[in-house]
């Protein structure tokens, strides 16, 4: 689904609520964009995060979480 937005002379540009809700995006979120070969990508905070964990996830046997939990407990957290 392509939408059109328009950027203003700012730089600025608004997301219209139906690609914000489905990503849980709200009013100040945090947005992460990469330009790409095929253009610009948009995403959420947490699907951010949910692909650098599934990144990790192929490097270690243990999740992320696990080893968060790991330096937390050697750090005395």
């Amino acid at each position: 689904m392509a939408i059109q937005c328009n950027i203003m002379p700012s730089g600025r540009m608004s997301l219209p609520i139906n690609v914000r809700r489905p990503l849980g995006l709200e009013d100040g979120g945090i947005v992460l964009v990469k330009a790409t070969d095929a253009g610009v990508l948009l995403r959420s905070m947490p699907q951010a995060v949910a692909q650098a964990q599934a990144a990790a996830q192929r490097y270690t046997n243990a999740s992320v979480d696990d080893f968060l939990m790991h330096r937390r407990s050697e750090s005395g957290e």
